[in-house]
This record gives C-alpha cells, sequence and structure tokens, in this order.
C-alpha cells in the first residue's frame, strides 16, 4: 500500500511536470516572434544547442520540435495511466520496483524541446521557458579553450563561449546556450546590459 502510494505521488508529480513544461513551451512559441534578438536569420546559425550540438531553429507552434513536445506529451501521459493502472490493479510491482522506478524516470525525461534562447523586451525564453528580467540573476560567459569541460565534445563549439544564466529562487537552473562567433556574443551582451542584467566574473570567465 505504501509503495503504490509513493508511486501515485510520483504520477501526479510527473504528470505535472510534463503539462507545465508544455504551457510554458506553447507561451514561449507565441512571444518568441516578437524577439529583439534573434531577429534574422543569420542571428540563429551561431548559437548551438547543449548536448546535441546543433544550431538553434526559430520557435512557432509548426516547428518539427514544437509538435513532437505536444504530442510527446499525449504520449507519455497515457503511457504514464497505463503503468499507474498496472501499479494499482496488478502485483507486476512486487517484483519489477527499480525497474518500474527507471521507467518512470525515463519516461518524465523523454520530451524535451530543443535549447534556444529569445531576448524580448522584458525578459528571456531560455530553453523553451520564459523568464522576466528580474527573474535573472546575473549571466556569465567562459570562453572553450583546452582548459574546458566542454572543449573537444563537438567541433563546433571548440574556441565558442558558454553563455549561462543564473534565475532567481529555482534549484534546478536551466542550460546554457554556446555562441561561436565573439561578434555575435556583443550583441546579446549589449541586450542584456541595456536591460540591467549582471554579467557575474569570476576566474576563466570572459571579459566583456
Amino acid at each position: 500500500m505504501i509503495i503504490d502510494i509513493i508511486f501515485l505521488i510520483i504520477f501526479l508529480l510527473g504528470i505535472n511536470y510534463l503539462l507545465k513544461n508544455f504551457f510554458n513551451l506553447k507561451k514561449a512559441a507565441e512571444i518568441s516572434k516578437d524577439a529583439l534578438f534573434p531577429n534574422e536569420k543569420s542571428d540563429y546559425g551561431g548559437i548551438i544547442v547543449p548536448y546535441e550540438w546543433k544550431e538553434m531553429i526559430p520557435l512557432s507552434k509548426k516547428t518539427k520540435s514544437y509538435q513532437y513536445v505536444k504530442w510527446g506529451t499525449i504520449a507519455v501521459c497515457i503511457v504514464l495511466i497505463a503503468l499507474l493502472w498496472m501499479v494499482l490493479a496488478t502485483d507486476w510491482l512486487d517484483s519489477s520496483y527499480f525497474t518500474l522506478a527507471y521507467v518512470f524516470f525515463w519516461i518524465f525525461n523523454s520530451v524535451k524541446h530543443r535549447g534556444n534562447l529569445f531576448i524580448l523586451e522584458d525578459g528571456l525564453i531560455l530553453n523553451g521557458k520564459f523568464y522576466h528580467f528580474y527573474q535573472i540573476k546575473d549571466y556569465e560567459i567562459e570562453k572553450i579553450v583546452r582548459w574546458h569541460s566542454l572543449y573537444g565534445l563537438d567541433d563546433k563549439i571548440n574556441n565558442a563561449y558558454k553563455l549561462t544564466f543564473k534565475i532567481r529562487s529555482r534549484f534546478t537552473q536551466p542550460q546554457f546556450v554556446i555562441v561561436q562567433q565573439h561578434e555575435q556574443l556583443e550583441k546579446i551582451t549589449s541586450f542584456l546590459n541595456q536591460k540591467g542584467i549582471p554579467f557575474f566574473e569570476k576566474e576563466k570567465a570572459v571579459e566583456m
């Protein structure tokens, strides 16, 4: 009974997480057209998405990545409901506790949108979620050279710049983006400085 309750809680938290991610992305898709940056096609090519190391693409409800998240969220919710029924209505869990826990974790993380960065008049869209400027604590820039942990993971990011934003009152911070060209980085930081976002300086950070 206790295990059933635990998985019910995990299920509800997971559904809430998936739905919040989708509605955040939906809002981001609706307002990204008003972005101050990127506002030219050439701007997209210099922004590299972490881990897949692919170039950033425009965000709208018609893009494949948005549709993937939309229909993937629906499909995952159906699968989770089916798994929850199996947990509550059968004894399958008795011999598959750790396997099922892993399946739940994998499913929760299977519907993700490709990373992105949009600067708007009143905030940022970062990895599919909008943040007001007052939510941004600061930003940090590191050049990806031989000492850097990302160096060598992909040719596109070597000698590029890691741009990280710190969000106030969040335990889990958003992912970073990679900016390939220094000229493009200056364009981004110009907007950030105009909006009063502090630049966090530390050893190995780039002086702007």
